[in-house]
């Protein structure tokens, strides 16, 4: 939550204790430059070893609470019928309302369910913005993503406080393109992982959910980061200045015919689920869960993962950690914008995210100047950061690369892990980056997968910066890190 000091200035404080610590290292920008060469420059294939700050992602690197850890250790680890996964089931119907429930391992492997079950060739899949591995998915299965935001979305400095809301007349035009029958399902993501971690309002989707069942489309809700989404709702749409975090997801949940999410992200844990009212949708997923996931008790999780969702889905109803990951991203948005720096605004959920073509405004998206940026961030402090560009687009059919509508450097905050030093560290480093950005060049693949690229790709610097750039690090700091 936020507190305002004497002074007037608003900082996050943290609503918990620190009790159990890991060690972390802070290697030199001599070792940072071998490591990132090591990894192709592609900052998945780093070492642990070899990052300070892990930014990478949210997803699954949360602090879990005292009463997840709890909750681990009495885990039923029956293989059907297992007691741990009923629990799990009531705080569902408890928290989201929902009677139905499938577990799966993690959250693709709910899109993956959702795929195989509803999309044939041919169909169109609607959506706010979509997600690598949903698209990935749909793509696999036959159908094709219809990104169908509303203009401004991609405008990375805005006041817009809700551009991950859908363009309902785009919606009508989709659907009058293509047919219902040609339209398994519309879907939100709450919030847009690809444009800055991006809520859309109440009203929209209620908007957009009245337009869908006008024509009997089932409206697919991705809850990963349900409780933020749920946050921003509160504090931005006067409605909701008044409700609890379980009121916003309540209302939110009665306009949703299908619900699924990463447990890595709001409810801190490793794992996944799909939940639903409607037997009948749910029945036409049930059968692929045992034979992509697992007994439809377990989905593909450890039991100790399913106690501790449960436990977490109760919690990210609670204001202060529903905000505890927002309020953090907001400051560290702040503070690069008083350096600045450009970044996305308004801040969103998931991470600050760096804007690469305000930050390096003279490269092509050709030399992938998100790509680029990250391992820049990476030698110039140790922080992990990730591509959100043209690298996380696949190749076309023709074998072209398909640009993004942004180059994005993603560095997440993951909830209640980092502290306010280590969020001054990280923008002292990129401050200072910011000022020597003329020494950053671009990359160029030499592997290259032929479908997420951005996880296992490796690249090459044109030309050798990054020994410029660790060198220019060292002149300024000496030994010191």
């Amino acid at each position: 939550m936020n507190v305002t000091l004497s002074t007037g200035k608003v900082i996050p404080i943290e609503m918990h204790k620190v009790k159990i610590v890991q060690q972390t290292n802070l290697p030199s920008a001599a070792q940072r430059l071998e490591a990132i060469r090591e990894a192709g420059y592609n900052t998945f294939l780093l070492r642990t070893r070899d990052v300070f700050l892990d930014m990478l992602t949210d997803s699954g690197t949360n602090a879990m609470s005292d009463n997840q850890l709890g909750a681990m250790m009495v885990s039923d680890e029956a293989y059907a019928g297992s007691e741990s996964f009923y629990k799990l089931a009531d705080s569902v119907k408890e928290v989201l309302g929902f009677q139905y429930l499938l577990p799966a391992h993690q959250g693709r492997a709910a899109e993956h369910l959702l795929a195989k079950a509803f999309v044939k060739p041919g169909d169109v899949v609607p959506m706010n913005y979509h997600f690598t591995t949903t698209k990935a998915h749909v793509d696999l299965a036959g159908g094709k993503v219809l990104e169908i935001f509303k203009d401004g979305a991609l405008e990375t400095a805005s006041s817009n406080p809700f551009k991950g809301n859908m363009d309902p007349d785009k919606l009508k035009a989709v659907i009058a393109q293509y047919g219902v029958e040609h339209i398994p399902y519309v879907r939100m993501e709450a919030t847009t992982n690809l444009i800055g971690g991006q809520p859309f309002s109440m009203a929209n989707l209620r908007e957009i959910k009245a337009i869908a069942s006008q024509h009997g489309i089932p409206l697919v809700f991705d809850g990963s980061l349900i409780s933020e989404n749920a946050y921003f709702i509160q504090q931005r749409e006067p409605e909701f200045k008044d409700a609890t975090i379980q009121q916003v997801i309540t209302e939110l949940m009665k306009n949703v015919d299908i619900f699924y999410m990463s447990g890595r992200k709001s409810a801190a844990a490793r794992g996944g689920l799909i939940a639903t009212n409607n037997k009948k949708l749910y029945e036409q997923i049930l059968p692929w869960l045992p034979v992509y996931e697992g007994f439809s008790t377990y989905g593909g999780m450890s039991t100790k993962e399913v106690e501790a969702m449960a436990v977490g889905l109760r919690e990210m109803t609670i204001q202060s950690i529903a905000s505890s990951g927002a309020d953090f991203i907001a400051y560290f948005v702040r503070r690069l914008e008083e350096e600045g720096v450009p970044v996305v605004t308004p801040p969103g959920g998931l991470a600050c995210h760096i804007d690469a073509m305000r930050f390096l405004p003279n490269m092509p998206q050709a030399q992938y100047p998100a790509g680029a940026l990250a391992a820049a961030v990476y030698i110039a402090s140790g922080v992990r950061g990730m591509e959100r560009g043209t690298v996380s687009m696949d190749r076309d059919e023709q074998g072209n690369d398909v640009p993004s509508d942004l180059e994005l450097v993603r560095l997440a905050v993951p909830r209640r892990l980092y502290t306010m030093s280590h969020i001054e560290y990280a923008v002292d480093r990129v401050k200072w980056l910011y000022g020597l950005r003329n020494l950053i060049g671009g990359l160029q693949f030499v592997e290259e997968p032929p479908v997420l690229r951005f996880f296992f790709g490796r690249m090459a610097p044109i030309g050798d910066w990054g020994e410029k750039l660790a060198a220019a690090f060292q002149a300024d700091f000496g030994d010191t890190f």
